[in-house]
C-alpha cells in the first residue's frame, strides 16, 4: 500500500469547545486543508479559472475515537482513489505523530462540477496524481 500524504495540523484554542476538546466539525476543516495541499492549491485555482471545474462534497463519514486538545500537534493522513470517472474517495485520518492508532477516521467522497453546477468527469490531472501517488 502506498504511503499516505501527511499534512500537519496544530490545534489552537479557537478550535476547541467549552471542554477544551476540538469541536467535532473542525475535523472536516482539517480534512479539507489536507486535501487542498494534496491536490495542490495552484492546480485547484487553475482548474477553476481556466477549466471551470470545482470540487463538491458528495458524501462523508466520520468516526471519532479520541479528541484532540489545545496545543496538540497532529497529522492528517490521506489517500485517494477514483471510485468512478466522476467521484474521488479521500480516506483521511487524524493521528498524533507518535500515536499507535488514529484519533478520527473519515472518508470524504468528492465529485466535480462546472460553473453551471453540472456534474463533469474528474480532471485528468487528479486521476494522474492518484495513479502516480497511490497506484489508482
Amino acid at each position: 500500500m502506498a504511503e499516505p500524504h501527511v499534512h500537519p495540523v496544530r490545534i489552537y484554542y479557537e478550535d476547541t469547545d467549552h471542554s477544551g476538546v476540538v469541536y467535532h466539525a473542525n475535523y472536516l476543516k482539517y480534512f479539507e486543508r489536507a486535501r487542498e495541499h494534496l491536490l495542490g492549491v495552484d492546480e485547484l485555482v487553475r482548474l477553476w479559472h481556466e477549466d471551470g471545474i470545482g470540487f463538491v462534497v458528495y458524501q462523508c463519514r466520520m468516526k471519532f475515537r479520541e479528541g484532540a486538545q489545545h496545543g496538540d500537534e497532529l497529522q492528517v493522513r490521506t489517500t485517494v482513489k477514483a471510485s468512478s470517472p466522476y467521484r474521488a474517495v479521500f480516506v483521511q485520518q487524524i493521528w498524533k505523530p507518535e500515536g499507535a492508532a488514529w484519533m478520527v477516521d473519515g472518508e470524504v467522497e468528492l465529485c466535480c462540477v462546472n460553473r453551471a453546477n453540472q456534474l463533469v468527469p474528474l480532471p485528468q490531472s487528479v486521476l494522474q496524481m492518484a495513479r502516480e501517488r497511490f497506484g489508482e
